[in-house]
């Protein structure tokens, strides 16, 4: 009967939807966990953080670290860029002294505690950057949004990057006013927030001591905003000039054409669920390194879904980034596991790095390390990576990197496969695979019902 053939159809449909779905939350769960986990920790102990002396003549920059997970790019773009005009006395802080994770699994030591902080300056500082901190556990966070409630007085600039303006809401700090954020997430924060009016066409926006930006390097043009504002604009596009910051003119007008969410963005879902065998990328870290090209090597690689990358250092000491930040490896040249890829980044690697990658090469078995912004030290950090992804991968996933980057310059150069083949075939295989259980359950219980 018709009735038959129907409820044996459904049966059959729902069981290749569940296996194929099963199959995808299982793949996005691990590396979803991968990227966005605080379990890898190094363990300590370790020496105690040097921290530049403080300069009671300099505004003070807080630039909030999460109990559990940082967005990478947030927090390091605006670090480098306050640190580089040297007329800020910049810190990283915490709820604790604990190993900080920045997204991707980069590690980080804390220059203050919250509390420290509060009683080196008697008060609030003149800034205070928010990157995007996701709400993974209400007692481990509740610290920080405590901390910038107490200070979100009129006379600290609030600066929230990408969705760190889901922070300040969550705080009670944005009502009633106007604010810019994520692409991918203002429709839920319209939804979760509706007492913000939620800006869509800038890149950052301006409300009274708030300035929130839009996707990851709008931050760059916020932060340039307010260093304009404080120092003068002669400084902020020096400091961009000395990053090789292709878009500046976002910075004296944010407006731009947003972005939303479209079916090519299909590619992110596509591989986290299906790039079941992810590439095993190693990050050197050296004394020196440079904040944002490190960082663009983990929001890039590992926020594609298509690597997991490993912080390798050539000691088990900490080290020193450029502008003084103590980062923490996981693991040491002789102890690391097998990697698909060594990338060293920094414009200054070949010299800078050049002891901590002999040391690397004495590894015949690992691979031979990539020097990845070196030889193209007049581009912006980002681009390196992103092309290189492309490469390894392909032009679909690496156009959804800058897509979700919100990098708007139109200098890359994308070479490789036009779409991702392996999450592609993955995705075939399992769907086949279901289609195949579906039949055998369908002939050997439900055909023969009567």
């Amino acid at each position: 009967m018709l009735w038959k053939k129907g409820f044996r159809f459904f049966v059959c449909s729902f069981l290749v939807g569940v296996c194929v779905a099963g199959a995808g939350m299982v793949g996005t769960y691990m590396n979803m966990n991968e990227w966005m986990t605080d379990s890898h920790k190094p363990v300590g102990p370790w020496p105690k953080v040097q921290v530049a002396e403080h300069d009671p003549h300099k505004p003070t920059v807080a630039v909030v670290l999460g109990s559990q997970v940082t967005e990478v790019m947030d927090f390091m773009e605006s670090y480098e860029l306050f640190a580089r005009t040297q007329a800020f006395n910049v810190y990283a802080v915490a709820p604790d002294h604990g190993v900080k994770t920045l997204s991707g699994g980069l590690h980080i030591l804390p220059h203050y505690t919250y509390e420290e902080l509060d009683t080196l300056l008697g008060g609030s500082p003149a800034m205070i950057v928010v990157p995007a901190i996701p709400f993974m556990d209400e007692t481990k966070y509740r610290p920080t949004r405590q901390w910038l409630q107490r200070h979100a007085g009129r006379d600290t600039t609030l600066i929230s990057i990408c969705t760190g303006a889901e922070n300040l809401a969550d705080a009670g700090l944005l009502k009633g006013r106007s604010a810019a954020t994520f692409w991918a997430d203002i429709d839920r924060l319209e939804r979760e927030y509706a007492d913000t009016h939620w800006i869509r066409n800038q890149r950052y926006v301006v409300s009274g001591n708030i300035v929130t930006s839009a996707g990851i390097t709008s931050g760059i043009d916020a932060v340039l905003y307010v260093i304009g504002r404080h120092i003068g604009e002669d400084q902020a596009l020096l400091a961009a000039r000395e990053m090789n910051y292709p878009t500046y003119h976002f910075v004296r007008d944010p407006a731009m054409i947003p972005w939303s969410v479209g079916w090519k963005d299909a590619v992110f879902m596509l591989n986290f669920a299906y790039q079941w065998k992810q590439r095993q990328i190693g990050a050197l870290l050296y004394d020196g390194i440079e904040e944002t090209a490190l960082a663009s090597v983990f929001d890039t690689f590992d926020a594609s879904g298509t690597a997991n990358t490993l912080t390798v250092s050539g000691s088990g000491r900490p080290v020193r980034s450029r502008h003084g930040l103590t980062l923490v490896a996981r693991y040491q040249t002789g102890n690391a596991p097998p990697l698909n890829q060594m990338i060293i980044a920094g414009t200054e690697a070949h010299v800078l790095a050049a002891e901590a990658a002999s040391g690397w090469e004495d590894h015949p078995k690992q691979p031979k390390p990539l020097y990845l912004h070196s030889g193209s030290p007049a581009r912006y950090v980002m681009e390196a990576p992103i092309e290189q992804l492309a490469l390894l991968e392909d032009k679909t996933t690496a156009a959804f990197a800058a897509k979700r980057l919100e990098y708007r310059a139109d200098s890359l150069r994308l070479k490789g496969k036009p779409f991702p083949v392996e999450p592609a075939a993955m995705l075939l295989a399992v769907t086949a695979c279901s289609v195949i259980l579906a039949v055998y359950v369908d002939r050997r219980w439900l055909a023969p019902v009567r």
